[in-house]
Protein backbone atom coordinates (compact mmCIF):
# COMPACT_ATOMS: atom_id res chain seq x y z
CA UNK A 1 0.00 0.00 0.00
CA UNK A 2 2.79 2.89 1.02
CA UNK A 3 4.59 1.60 -1.86
CA UNK A 4 1.75 2.26 -4.70
CA UNK A 5 1.23 5.57 -2.85
CA UNK A 6 4.85 6.56 -2.84
CA UNK A 7 4.68 5.60 -6.81
CA UNK A 8 1.28 7.67 -7.38
CA UNK A 9 2.94 10.52 -5.70
CA UNK A 10 6.12 10.81 -7.97
CA UNK A 11 3.79 9.51 -10.51
CA UNK A 12 1.46 12.60 -10.14
CA UNK A 13 3.99 14.71 -10.64
CA UNK A 14 5.59 12.83 -13.67
CA UNK A 15 2.08 13.61 -15.08
CA UNK A 16 1.76 17.04 -14.71
CA UNK A 17 -1.35 15.91 -12.69
CA UNK A 18 -2.27 18.87 -10.07
CA UNK A 19 -5.86 16.54 -8.51
CA UNK A 20 -3.80 13.42 -9.02
CA UNK A 21 -1.08 14.95 -6.59
CA UNK A 22 -3.62 16.72 -4.09
CA UNK A 23 -5.14 12.77 -3.84
CA UNK A 24 -2.59 10.87 -3.58
CA UNK A 25 -1.18 13.15 -0.70
CA UNK A 26 -4.32 12.86 1.26
CA UNK A 27 -4.48 8.97 0.62
CA UNK A 28 -0.79 9.17 1.91
CA UNK A 29 -2.37 10.77 5.08
CA UNK A 30 -5.69 8.12 5.27
CA UNK A 31 -3.13 5.69 5.66
CA UNK A 32 -0.76 6.42 7.87
CA UNK A 33 2.83 6.96 5.44
CA UNK A 34 5.08 9.19 6.76
CA UNK A 35 4.53 12.32 5.42
CA UNK A 36 8.71 13.42 5.00
CA UNK A 37 9.02 9.93 2.79
CA UNK A 38 5.85 11.13 1.07
CA UNK A 39 7.87 14.15 0.04
CA UNK A 40 11.28 12.91 -0.30
CA UNK A 41 10.27 9.17 -1.94
CA UNK A 42 7.68 10.52 -3.70
CA UNK A 43 7.29 14.24 -4.30
CA UNK A 44 10.91 14.93 -4.77
CA UNK A 45 11.57 12.00 -6.98
CA UNK A 46 9.14 13.50 -9.39
CA UNK A 47 10.54 16.61 -9.52
CA UNK A 48 13.45 16.00 -9.85
CA UNK A 49 13.37 13.15 -12.79
CA UNK A 50 11.01 16.20 -14.36
CA UNK A 51 14.02 18.70 -13.55
CA UNK A 52 16.31 16.60 -15.41
CA UNK A 53 14.42 16.06 -18.90
CA UNK A 54 13.64 19.78 -18.55
CA UNK A 55 17.95 20.68 -18.46
CA UNK A 56 17.90 18.16 -21.08
CA UNK A 57 15.50 19.73 -23.10
CA UNK A 58 12.74 16.90 -22.85
CA UNK A 59 10.15 19.42 -21.71
CA UNK A 60 8.89 22.95 -21.79
CA UNK A 61 9.11 25.34 -19.22
CA UNK A 62 5.08 25.28 -19.11
CA UNK A 63 5.14 21.49 -18.44
CA UNK A 64 8.02 22.26 -15.38
CA UNK A 65 5.89 24.58 -14.01
CA UNK A 66 2.60 22.12 -13.70
CA UNK A 67 5.00 19.47 -12.22
CA UNK A 68 5.64 22.20 -9.88
CA UNK A 69 2.75 23.57 -9.02
CA UNK A 70 1.16 19.96 -8.71
CA UNK A 71 3.80 19.43 -5.95
CA UNK A 72 3.41 22.54 -4.25
CA UNK A 73 -0.48 21.83 -4.07
CA UNK A 74 0.38 18.24 -2.78
CA UNK A 75 2.90 19.65 -0.31
CA UNK A 76 0.29 22.18 1.19
CA UNK A 77 -1.41 18.87 2.28
CA UNK A 78 1.10 17.29 3.67
CA UNK A 79 2.98 20.56 5.45
CA UNK A 80 0.77 20.12 8.65
CA UNK A 81 1.47 16.76 9.77
CA UNK A 82 4.88 17.05 8.74
CA UNK A 83 5.01 20.37 11.23
CA UNK A 84 3.32 18.63 13.78
CA UNK A 85 5.80 16.47 14.34
CA UNK A 86 8.20 19.22 14.83
CA UNK A 87 6.28 20.78 17.02
CA UNK A 88 7.36 17.97 19.42
CA UNK A 89 10.33 19.48 19.72
CA UNK A 90 10.71 21.56 23.21
CA UNK A 91 14.03 24.36 22.69
CA UNK A 92 14.43 25.59 18.71
CA UNK A 93 17.89 23.77 17.69
CA UNK A 94 18.76 27.41 16.58
CA UNK A 95 17.17 30.05 14.30
CA UNK A 96 17.00 30.29 10.76
CA UNK A 97 16.40 32.93 8.34
CA UNK A 98 15.80 31.79 4.89
CA UNK A 99 14.45 33.00 1.21
CA UNK A 100 15.29 33.00 -2.18
CA UNK A 101 17.11 35.58 -3.59
CA UNK A 102 16.01 38.52 -5.25
CA UNK A 103 15.01 37.81 -9.47
CA UNK A 104 13.67 34.36 -8.43
CA UNK A 105 10.46 33.45 -8.26
CA UNK A 106 11.23 29.29 -7.40
CA UNK A 107 9.76 28.64 -3.37
CA UNK A 108 9.28 24.50 -3.74
CA UNK A 109 13.31 23.64 -3.06
CA UNK A 110 13.25 26.80 -0.32
CA UNK A 111 9.75 25.83 1.39
CA UNK A 112 10.92 22.05 1.67
CA UNK A 113 14.08 23.29 3.13
CA UNK A 114 11.87 25.00 5.66
CA UNK A 115 9.76 22.48 6.98
CA UNK A 116 12.42 19.82 7.00
CA UNK A 117 14.58 22.56 9.19
CA UNK A 118 11.22 23.20 11.36
CA UNK A 119 10.67 19.27 11.77
CA UNK A 120 14.31 18.96 13.28
CA UNK A 121 13.56 21.71 15.79
CA UNK A 122 14.72 25.01 13.93
CA UNK A 123 13.07 28.47 14.44
CA UNK A 124 12.55 29.51 11.02
CA UNK A 125 11.69 32.59 9.73
CA UNK A 126 10.95 32.20 5.74
CA UNK A 127 11.52 35.24 3.92
CA UNK A 128 9.64 34.69 0.55
CA UNK A 129 11.19 34.42 -2.73
CA UNK A 130 12.66 37.57 -4.73
CA UNK A 131 14.26 38.89 -1.50
CA UNK A 132 16.32 41.28 -1.65
CA UNK A 133 20.04 42.00 -0.47
CA UNK A 134 18.89 44.39 1.83
CA UNK A 135 16.01 42.94 3.01
CA UNK A 136 17.94 39.75 4.12
CA UNK A 137 20.81 42.44 5.53
CA UNK A 138 17.93 43.94 7.68
CA UNK A 139 16.05 40.75 9.06
CA UNK A 140 19.61 39.04 10.05
CA UNK A 141 19.90 42.70 12.48
CA UNK A 142 16.77 42.16 13.43
CA UNK A 143 16.52 38.81 14.51
CA UNK A 144 20.32 38.27 15.32
CA UNK A 145 19.37 34.44 13.39
CA UNK A 146 22.02 31.52 13.71
CA UNK A 147 22.12 31.29 9.98
CA UNK A 148 20.64 32.60 7.03
CA UNK A 149 20.37 30.29 4.03
CA UNK A 150 19.49 31.49 0.40
CA UNK A 151 18.06 29.54 -2.31
CA UNK A 152 18.38 30.25 -6.29
CA UNK A 153 17.20 28.19 -9.11
CA UNK A 154 18.31 30.34 -11.99
CA UNK A 155 22.57 30.44 -12.87
CA UNK A 156 21.93 34.20 -13.47
CA UNK A 157 20.69 34.82 -9.97
CA UNK A 158 22.95 32.70 -8.20
CA UNK A 159 25.18 36.13 -7.79
CA UNK A 160 23.03 37.78 -5.51
CA UNK A 161 24.40 35.20 -3.17
CA UNK A 162 27.78 36.94 -3.36
CA UNK A 163 26.10 40.05 -3.18
CA UNK A 164 24.52 39.48 0.30
CA UNK A 165 27.63 37.96 1.73
CA UNK A 166 29.29 41.50 0.42
CA UNK A 167 26.28 43.31 2.25
CA UNK A 168 26.55 41.22 5.65
CA UNK A 169 30.55 41.77 5.58
CA UNK A 170 29.99 45.71 4.71
CA UNK A 171 27.68 45.91 7.75
CA UNK A 172 29.77 44.15 10.22
CA UNK A 173 27.44 41.00 10.29
CA UNK A 174 28.97 38.33 8.69
CA UNK A 175 31.41 37.25 11.41
CA UNK A 176 27.68 36.94 12.97
CA UNK A 177 25.75 34.40 11.30
CA UNK A 178 26.71 30.97 9.45
CA UNK A 179 25.54 31.52 5.62
CA UNK A 180 24.42 28.25 3.66
CA UNK A 181 23.18 28.55 -0.12
CA UNK A 182 21.57 25.69 -2.08
CA UNK A 183 19.41 25.46 -5.37
CA UNK A 184 20.05 23.67 -8.93
CA UNK A 185 22.91 25.60 -10.19
CA UNK A 186 24.19 25.62 -6.75
CA UNK A 187 27.21 23.84 -5.80
CA UNK A 188 29.78 22.85 -2.83
CA UNK A 189 32.50 24.93 -5.29
CA UNK A 190 30.34 27.99 -5.63
CA UNK A 191 29.53 28.26 -2.20
CA UNK A 192 33.08 28.16 -1.22
CA UNK A 193 33.79 30.60 -4.10
CA UNK A 194 31.68 33.12 -2.44
CA UNK A 195 32.35 32.64 1.32
CA UNK A 196 29.73 30.79 2.18
CA UNK A 197 29.65 28.34 5.18
CA UNK A 198 27.77 25.54 3.80
CA UNK A 199 25.99 23.56 0.84
CA UNK A 200 23.26 21.55 0.82
CA UNK A 201 22.23 19.40 -2.04
CA UNK A 202 18.52 19.10 -1.13
CA UNK A 203 16.43 19.43 1.91
CA UNK A 204 17.83 16.69 3.55
CA UNK A 205 21.23 17.35 2.86
CA UNK A 206 20.34 21.20 4.26
CA UNK A 207 19.47 19.94 7.99
CA UNK A 208 22.51 17.96 7.96
CA UNK A 209 24.80 20.97 7.14
CA UNK A 210 22.76 23.26 9.56
CA UNK A 211 23.06 20.75 12.54
CA UNK A 212 26.97 20.62 11.51
CA UNK A 213 27.30 24.10 11.33
CA UNK A 214 25.72 24.95 14.92
CA UNK A 215 27.59 21.90 16.20
CA UNK A 216 24.82 20.37 16.69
Amino acid sequence: MEKNILKNLRDAILNYDIDGAIKAAKDALEVGVDPIKAVEEGLTKGIKIVGDRFGAGEVFLTELMVAAEAMKRAMAVLEPAIRERGEKAKKPLGKVVIGTVEGDIHDIGKNLVSVMLSVEGFEVIDLGVDVPTEKFVAKVKEVKPDILAMSALLTTTMTKMEEVIKALEKENLRGKVKVMVGGAPVSEEWAKKIGADGYGADAMEAVVTARSLLKL
